[in-house]
């Protein structure tokens, strides 16, 4: 449940329009948002009745009355903006991809613990009560020896070659817009891989279209994982055991339903939860638990294990020669 934290919102997009209503509809406080523009934040503002209204992020960061800021700018931004809320003493919930590269993610997270602050990556699916509920299944035993994860994230978005997605000077294409999510549902399920294995084809700007990932681990389980950004896909996703399988229905990164069969096919858990609008509070609401309680790592998605997930990805982009400008790896 929300506490008397005080959320500030930096970069008052579509991602944060849906993030600030899941804040506002499940009774968070939102106190104030900052944009580059004072009628864009104002806007934004009378939108969802938010009291303050800042033309900068500086002016954001520097309001003493919030204590969360959370950040939905460009991942090509997300270093920077982070830095310059954790140096203001601000906890930070920001979104994923939760930074362009590893080196980072790791300078942002020691940052945050030389602060004491807490550093959470906006990955919501991570905190969703059908995610809860499969992490209680496997950690159970209910479909034996977890073997195999396959998933996919696939959408048909802009074709504009000047728009964020395809655009290298954002750190555009499929791989750290929308791959990082079965990249971190791997990671969910099995940790760092031991090996990584990448493909992917080009667009004609240069960034990824699509990317075709193989995770190997020790244990020699695996998971086989898609991407694209000019396809339409299932976006589902399964995941395999000794004694059954998991099947997640599309899509498996939102709110929705999964089963659980045994070995033999028989369904032996059918899961729904009624989660209105969107389920985003769950990631909220867990920042503001580990602020309430005084921790700054919690077990469902650790800054330690965001770093890892940006180093793997790195090593992705090195397999698929995904390059972007120096200026945006820089720390």
């Amino acid at each position: 449940m929300p506490g008397t934290l005080r959320w500030g919102i930096l970069g008052p997009g579509y991602i944060a329009a849906a993030q600030t209503a899941d804040l506002v509809g499940n009774g968070f406080a939102v106190a104030a948002v900052g944009s580059r523009s004072q009628d864009s934040a104002r806007s934004f503002a009378d939108r969802f009745g938010i009291p303050a209204a800042y033309g900068s992020y500086a002016e954001l960061v520097a309001d003493p009355d919030i204590d969360i800021v959370y950040i939905a700018t460009p991942h090509s931004f997300h270093y920077r903006h982070a830095r310059l809320a954790l140096e203001a003493g601000k906890h930070v919930l920001l979104e994923k991809s939760f930074t362009v590269t590893g080196d980072q993610a790791a300078a942002l997270v020691e940052l945050a613990e030389s602060k004491g602050l807490v550093l959470l990556e906006a990955m919501w699916t991570r905190f969703l009560p059908h995610m809860v509920r499969i992490r209680e299944l496997l950690a159970a035993g209910t479909i034996g020896e977890v073997r195999t994860l396959i998933a996919d994230h696939n959408q048909k978005l802009s074709t504009d070659p000047l728009s964020r997605i395809n655009n290298p000077e954002l750190a555009g294409g499929a791989l750290l817009d929308i791959g990082v999510y079965p990249v971190s549902f791997a990671f969910d399920i099995f940790g760092p891989p031991a090996t990584v294995q990448a493909h992917a084809s080009s667009t004609a700007t240069g960034v990824d279209r699509q990317t075709t990932i193989i995770f190997s681990y020790d244990s020699g389980a695996s998971a086989v994982l898609q991407t694209a950004l000019d396809t339409v896909g299932p976006n589902t996703a399964t995941i395999l055991g000794t004694e059954g399988w998991i099947a997640i229905d599309a899509v498996w990164y939102a709110p929705t339903k999964f089963t659980v069969h045994s070995s033999s096919g028989a369904v032996i858990e059918a899961f729904e939860a009624d989660v209105s609008p969107r389920g985003m509070q769950y990631q909220a609401a867990e920042l503001e638990r580990l602020i309430e309680e005084g921790e700054t790592t919690g077990t469902i998605l650790s800054p330690t294990e965001s770093v890892a997930i940006m180093r793997t990805l790195d090593e992705i982009r090195a397999q698929i020669g995904l390059d972007y400008p120096a200026d945006i790896l820089s720390l």
